[in-house]
């Protein structure tokens, strides 16, 4: 991030997951009724005239993978409630949108969105701008990753360390120092039985195909000159006996063969992901 000016890749990640509703074929991995409206009155037209850029094969492969991953982050939030989770934290919220079609009872479940405070800030301009009003169970917690305490900053915003909770966290590891990835990993650990995390994360370069790493090198480079360089990468088997030895016993991680087979096998659009990033969802025992 740099100083004082919100996530242009939030934005990016936004726009694909909008770009999803109106270019790529029914049904939809992941419905978002406003994933558009958040964007603004103009983001359709900006989106359609720009669709040769969305149709090239690295925008749909990451789009494919930023659905999937948002649909499977809250499938298991659906599980989580049903272990008895009633507290719900976005961490990197960007403009993800949950808490503002959230199907739960605000009594069931309490959303707390944490994000990099000039991302918050411009995210709450957008959200009035398009009339979406936060709701009552919802609570803004900005906060800088890498410099301040995940927990203090939950505690001042008024959450529960004795209740089980669920995180959601994507798109942000890269962005971080291993140390600040793991110990974020070990305080949702240490938190009661039943609570979890979704996240994904990014597979070293040299670990993938050539032609996939070639792509993956031309993403590496434009995230790096927006000022979002990538920090953090894990090899699978070593990311599960770090969360293991954390206490997250419970572990799926996804890679995108496994989401293909999952959420994108007989597609009419031949939508699917190839690209570096894996999906973990991992839980107290």
């Amino acid at each position: 991030m740099i100083s004082g000016r919100p996530s242009l890749t939030a934005q990016r990640v936004a726009q694909s997951r909008a770009a999803h509703q109106i270019l790529d074929a029914l049904p939809h991995v992941f419905d978002d009724p406003l994933a558009l409206r958040i964007l603004g009155s103009g983001a359709e037209h900006a989106i359609r005239a720009r669709r040769r850029r969305f149709a090239a094969a690295p925008a749909r492969y990451l789009r494919a993978f930023l659905v999937a991953r948002s649909r499977l982050a809250e499938e298991a939030l659906g599980a989580a409630l049903g272990r008895g989770v009633s507290q719900y934290v976005i961490l990197g919220a960007g403009l993800d949108t949950f808490a503002y079609r959230n199907p739960y009872p605000a009594a069931a479940l309490r959303v707390f969105e944490v994000d990099h405070p000039a991302t918050q800030q411009w995210k709450r301009a957008l959200l009035a701008q398009a009339g979406i009003a936060p709701p009552a169970a919802l609570t803004f917690v900005p906060v800088d990753f890498e410099q301040q305490t995940l927990g203090a900053a939950l505690d001042s915003a008024g959450f529960d360390r004795q209740l089980p909770c669920f995180f959601s966290w994507l798109g942000v590891t890269m962005y971080l120092s291993r140390e600040a990835v793991i110990g974020t990993l070990a305080y949702v650990a240490r938190l009661p039985a039943g609570s979890g995390v979704a996240f994904d994360y990014a597979v070293p370069p040299a670990s993938i195909t050539p032609l996939r790493r070639a792509f993956y090198y031309s993403r590496l480079l434009r995230v790096a000159a927006a000022g979002e360089p990538w920090r953090s990468f894990f090899e699978p088997l070593e990311l599960a006996g770090e969360l293991g030895t954390l206490g997250l016993a419970q572990r799926e991680d996804l890679g995108p063969e496994e989401l293909n087979a999952r959420l994108f096998a007989a597609r009419s659009d031949g939508l699917h992901t190839a690209g570096p990033g894996r999906l973990m969802h991992a839980w107290t025992a």
